[in-house]
């Protein structure tokens, strides 16, 4: 990983490489002021809350990294369906293959919860910028459903795909043809106009 050219960030990816060597109780201000490179006053200066701020913060920093890495995942998809199809599907098997967020969630579930409770409105603003203007494109071409609102389907697809990527319930992405049911129906189905000829549209 390169070295974050941002001294805050550089913080918060120190604390992030502490608790993966150390999981989350166990790192301290100074194990994170060793790890970035910096005094504990400039830790208190950055994050006047301490170690509690800190931890969250950092939470959330990697949580908008694993966005942005998921956005790059799917930039080359050739339509808003399939930006979503293979999202969620690239997603599923991050979340499971993300040995950080796995350990921690089996050894301290009771710590790491609610601190990605806590940061979850700033990945939902992350997913929500994301999809406005792939929404607003849409609108653009008439192919949204007639009073869909650009910004309240941005909005709830943000908190449905964030949803469906933490709890599948009895969808399985791991399955395309389930997938695609899944975007299709519930998902864009009330959003995207169906296509001339199609089922729906008749």
């Amino acid at each position: 990983m390169a070295a974050p050219a941002e001294p805050r960030d550089a913080v918060l990816a120190g604390a992030y490489a502490c608790i993966a060597h150390a999981g989350l109780a166990k790192t301290t201000l100074d194990d994170v002021a060793k790890a970035s490179r910096v005094s504990r006053a400039t830790i208190y200066r950055m994050f006047p809350g301490g170690r509690d701020q800190l931890l969250r913060e950092a939470v959330g920093w990697e949580m908008t990294r694993f966005f942005a890495r998921l956005a790059d995942a799917v930039a080359a998809a050739p339509d808003l369906a399939a930006r979503f199809e293979t999202a969620l599907h690239y997603a599923h098997q991050a979340v499971r293959d993300h040995a950080v967020l796995q350990r921690v969630l089996a050894t301290e579930p009771e710590a790491l919860l609610p601190l990605m409770t806590v940061e979850q409105h700033r990945v939902l603003r992350y997913i929500t910028d994301y999809l406005r203007p792939l929404l607003a494109v849409e609108a653009e071409a008439g192919r949204l459903r007639p009073g869909v609102d650009v910004d309240q389907a941005a909005d709830y697809l943000a908190r449905m795909g964030l949803s469906l990527i933490g709890t599948p319930g009895r969808w399985d992405l791991e399955d395309p043809a389930a997938l695609h049911t899944l975007v299709a129906t519930e998902l864009l189905g009330g959003i995207l106009a169906p296509e001339p000829g199609s089922p729906a549209a008749e």
